[in-house]
């Protein structure tokens, strides 16, 4: 058993989550030896307490309490499937020696959760190509939201990547099949959201609450959330093709913003169904007939300059099938509609 010691984060250790920060330092202790001691406040970053999914940055100081000597048990790797692995490699749109990009698929979580064992983070280990390590998520989609997902490969790009997002460098439009039509027919939400708690054991069923802006200061645990939206076609007064690009980036801000629009995304039961507060025209989020009931929320593509080249980079993602039939039934067509409406020269 060694003794208390106090470590400091290198410079190239900096920008990664605790937990993964210990193992490689220490690799003979568990996940669940990590995340119990902190918990009891025996793992500190300059002095505070800190949760294992904690980040550290270069320069601060891990205290380190007295570690068993042999490792632990060797938890087995899950292998991933050769169904899973040619599936996800068949989703790859973009790659290079620093970057990868999927058109994920509607359905497939980006990380684990709560009973989500199969997921795009643990089926990276079959997108390592010629590296030694799986590429890293520097964003997240929803599990049901398809399209542009992209990966860093290497630490390093990771963290250029994700400062990108962060600072809202990176830039990405949504298509949607929305209930109703929106008007105007372009506009901006500016609802803030805050969580609403699930009605199962484990709080299950958790969704976001739309607030009006002037009421997000005064409203705890409120977060300001700024949506552009353009309706780019429309049947009748039924449903509309909407492009929406999210300014900021919130927990289902999509979702809950064309929600509380009176216009639910198509397939979307958690904000359009019974319990959705703003009927609109009274529309619900299921179109019937032959319309797929699965959510028509696709990340068309994603404009950001290259952490390495500085070039700037657009991936664009083509529709998932049950959203594809729909266009197809709607008669609507990419070649239609301006790649970026939101962009003045395009109109």
């Amino acid at each position: 058993m060694s003794r208390v010691q106090t470590v400091e984060v290198t410079a190239d250790e900096g920008d990664q989550r605790l937990d993964r920060w210990f193992r490689r330092r220490f690799p003979q202790v568990s996940q669940g030896q990590i995340e119990k001691m902190c918990r009891k406040g025996e793992i500190r970053v300059d002095g505070g307490r800190v949760k294992a999914n904690t980040r550290v940055e270069e320069g601060q100081s891990v205290r380190v309490p007295p570690l068993p000597d042999t490792a632990a048990p060797a938890r087995p790797r899950d292998k991933v499937s050769e169904a899973d692995a040619r599936m996800i490699r068949e989703a790859v749109i973009y790659r290079d020696d620093h970057i990868l990009a999927i058109n994920k698929p509607p359905g497939l979580p980006s990380q684990g959760g709560s009973g989500q064992t199969r997921h795009v983070d643990g089926l990276a280990e079959a997108l390592k190509f010629d590296l030694d390590e799986k590429p890293r998520l520097v964003h997240r989609l929803d599990k049901d939201t398809s399209g542009v997902l992209l990966m860093a490969r290497t630490r390093r790009v990771a963290a250029s990547l994700t400062e990108a997002f962060q600072s809202r460098e990176a830039r990405k439009l949504y298509w949607a099949a929305v209930a109703g039509v929106p008007k105007p027919r372009m506009g901006t939400i500016r609802f803030g959201l805050i969580k609403a708690g699930g009605h199962g054991k484990g709080g299950e069923g958790e969704k976001m609450r739309a607030i009006h802006p002037g009421a997000v200061n005064d409203t705890p645990g409120a977060k300001r959330a700024t949506t552009d939206y353009a309706v780019l076609s429309n049947l009748g007064q039924r449903v509309s093709w909407v492009a929406m690009i999210p300014v900021t980036g919130r927990t289902h801000q999509l979702r809950a913003h064309m929600a509380e629009l009176g216009h639910p995304i198509i397939g979307d039961g958690k904000y359009g169904g019974s319990g959705q507060e703003n009927l609109g025209d009274g529309w619900g989020a299921g179109l019937g007939g032959e319309i797929s009931r699965k959510l028509h929320l696709h990340a068309r593509w994603l404009r950001i300059v290259h952490p390495v080249t500085g070039a700037e980079l657009t991936l664009t993602a083509a529709l998932p099938d049950h959203m594809a039939r729909t266009w197809k039934m709607l008669d609507w067509h990419a070649n239609d509609v301006p790649v970026d409406p939101f962009d003045e020269d395009e109109l």
